[in-house]
């Protein structure tokens, strides 16, 4: 037996969760926040499942992780740092360079660090929290898993904007999507455990939370996607708006006078369901607004549903027939009331029905199916797992 990590470093976090290999048993997971502030918070799990925190200033990345190590270390988590035998980080993008996880060596942390005008907010953290595991372990191996390498096998029809193609030949400018390590595990298990390992499998995954994306999947392979080159593309999200008539960019900057960068920033940042609602982009904020009637709330519901129900009709399209639609992360696998808002959206067009009972029972990490049985496609809620995803191909890419 042996110990990986999956480490998931932000500008100013970092996630972490540790697996007894090859059991891919979990033993614990934490948190560093507030990462360059004197108000610091960390986290860790101990072994009784009990939630440790301490706040307390947190200098920088390095300091993050000596905050980690030692936890596990005085937790008694793990005895010796000598039984870490790898470390597998995510990275947001990676390009058209990395259709797998790769190996850190020179070259793929320089294509990772071409790649932060693609991922500002995203790669550059990666490569800190790279950095400051090197320092504190530098024996172990360490694996980059990147979020679009699932989808570099879309085919050119469905990556390419139809814009000139110096912008995609000079400056990589495409369709990436991201959450392609979610997909993949949901399409893994979909295929495998309710498909029976079917041939020709054709399904749609939907990983809606804050952040939310869709992918259609035929034969296990990811041939679309509705994030764009940034994660900013695809359907409405928490504060992100989604696919927009790019000329509303160039009109709001002509007509406040405020930057291109201030308003793509506010697109990412405060616009969609917060945007909308004027409440929150707290999905469980806006259905208490909405039960209230207020106003925004109702309408920031049916436009999210509406936007997601009009995806998943062109995916079908896109896909000839659906075998499964799988729903997964924080409001796909907790929010009967948005499953249900998007199913009645699409229900008189593409024959979907939820089972009312099951819809509400499959919540808070529960696994099934939420579909009645007349429905014209089978709709199940599958828990993500990008952690053991990431671990898996540390384990296969270090041959440990």
């Amino acid at each position: 037996m042996y110990k990986v990590m999956a480490v998931n470093a932000g500008s100013s976090s970092m996630k972490f969760k540790l697996y007894e290999m090859p059991e891919e048993k979990a033993i614990t997971s934490g948190i560093c926040e507030r990462i360059g502030h004197d108000d610091g918070i960390f986290t860790i799990k101990g072994l009784d499942g009990k939630k440790h925190t301490q706040i307390l200033p947190i200098k920088d990345h390095s300091v993050a992780v000596k905050l980690i190590i030692d936890g596990m270390l005085n937790e008694h988590i793990i005895s010796s740092l000598d039984e870490i035998k790898g470390i597998g980080h995510r990275v947001v993008q990676g390009g058209p360079y990395f259709s797998d996880s790769a190996i850190f060596t020179p070259d793929v942390e320089a294509k990772i660090e071409s790649l932060i005008p693609l991922a500002p907010l995203h790669n550059r953290p990666h490569l800190i929290g790279y950095h400051a595991f090197k320092e504190a372990l530098p024996n172990v191996g360490q694996i980059a898993v990147f979020d679009t390498a699932f989808h570099q096998t879309m085919e050119e029809a469905d990556y390419l904007f139809p814009i000139k193609h110096e912008y995609y030949e000079k400056y990589k400018c495409r369709r990436y999507g991201a959450h392609g390590t979610s997909h993949k595990y949901l399409s893994e298990v979909a295929i495998h455990k309710y498909l029976h390992d079917k041939k020709d499998s054709r399904i749609i995954t939907l990983h809606i939370g804050s952040g939310a994306s869709l992918t259609a999947i035929k034969d296990g392979k990811s041939i679309l996607t509705s994030m764009g080159l940034t994660p900013l593309g695809g359907i409405m999200m928490g504060t992100r708006t989604g696919d927009l008539d790019p000329s509303v960019l160039n009109y709001l900057v002509t007509q406040t006078g405020r930057t291109c960068e201030d308003l793509y920033n506010e697109f990412n940042k405060q616009s969609g369901l917060l945007a909308v609602s004027e409440i929150s982009n707290d999905t469980r904020d806006i259905e208490a607004g909405y039960h209230k009637g207020d106003k925004n709330a109702i309408l920031a519901v049916t436009m999210w549903s509406r936007k997601l129900a009009q995806f998943i009709a062109s995916y079908a399209c896109r896909l000839g027939h659906v075998d499964l639609i799988v729903w997964s992360a924080g409001i796909g696998e907790n929010a009967p009331f948005y499953r249900t808002k998007v199913i009645e959206e699409c229900s008189e067009f593409l024959g979907l029905k939820l089972d009312e009972n099951l819809n509400k029972e499959i919540v808070l990490g529960k696994e099934g199916i939420i579909s009645s049985k007349d429905s014209s496609i089978p709709m199940v809620v599958i828990p993500t797992d990008e952690e053991i995803m990431i671990c898996r191909d540390t384990v296969r890419l270090l041959k440990l």
